[in-house]
């Protein structure tokens, strides 16, 4: 741990399950937590950007305070996260946590996750006394997050793994936009590979998972 970066101690990381385990596909597509992301969102149908195992290591740092849709070329911001953590996670453990309302700032949106995310944000936050939420989850309890929501995880100090299964939402009909940084890039090769710019953001990698029945 004392020779990673804030970022690498804060957890290890796999992408889109999906692709590689029937069991993991059967959960990223469920219908039940993708109508749930599309009624939060208020849209009529919802595709998959990617799902994300997160594993914060006994003795893993906290997650520093960052906005999901920092990452993302995208059109809108009718997008969510399902964070679904696979025990029990009490506050030792660092359980995600929210500024409440935060989705509506214009500030912090050009940070990535790093040291001075945290420190820039958590003053910016404290100096508009956003409400800090942080719970712990009982086993079967998830939460849902908007991806300009700011959030954050404290470190593990438990003796177990923190074991997180995720799964990114995006409006069906959401568009692929000019990436505005390194990452958005490296997002559009990743998990938009074919779709040009202006189109709806639809790869193979994308498919719908719950569509309103008209």
């Amino acid at each position: 741990m004392a020779e990673r970066s804030t970022y690498e101690r804060a957890f290890l990381q796999v992408m889109n399950l999906w692709t590689k385990d029937e069991i993991c596909r059967q959960f990223s597509f469920g219908k039940r937590l993708a109508r749930v992301a599309a009624e939060l969102m208020g849209v009529k149908g919802v595709r998959i950007y990617h799902d994300q195992a997160l594993y914060k290591e006994a003795g893993g740092g906290f997650t520093p305070w960052h906005a999901d849709q920092y990452y993302w070329p995208l059109s809108n911001d009718n997008t969510c996260t399902a964070w679904v953590p696979l025990q029990t996670t009490p506050l030792e453990m660092g359980p995600l946590a929210f500024a409440a309302r935060s989705h509506r700032l214009g500030f912090g949106r050009d940070l990535e996750i790093s040291d001075e995310s945290e420190a820039r944000i958590r003053e910016m936050l404290g100096a508009e006394k956003f409400t800090y939420l942080e719970e712990a989850y009982e086993l079967g309890e998830i939460s849902f997050h908007s991806g300009w929501t700011f959030h954050r995880a404290g470190g593990n100090s438990s003796p177990q793994a923190r074991a997180v299964m995720t799964v990114i939402y995006m409006e069906d009909g959401i568009r692929l936009v000019k990436p505005r940084n390194k990452h958005q890039q490296q997002d559009w090769e990743a998990w938009l590979a074919g779709c040009k710019i202006g189109e709806i953001a639809n790869s193979k990698l994308n498919p719908v998972l719950w569509k309103e029945e008209s």
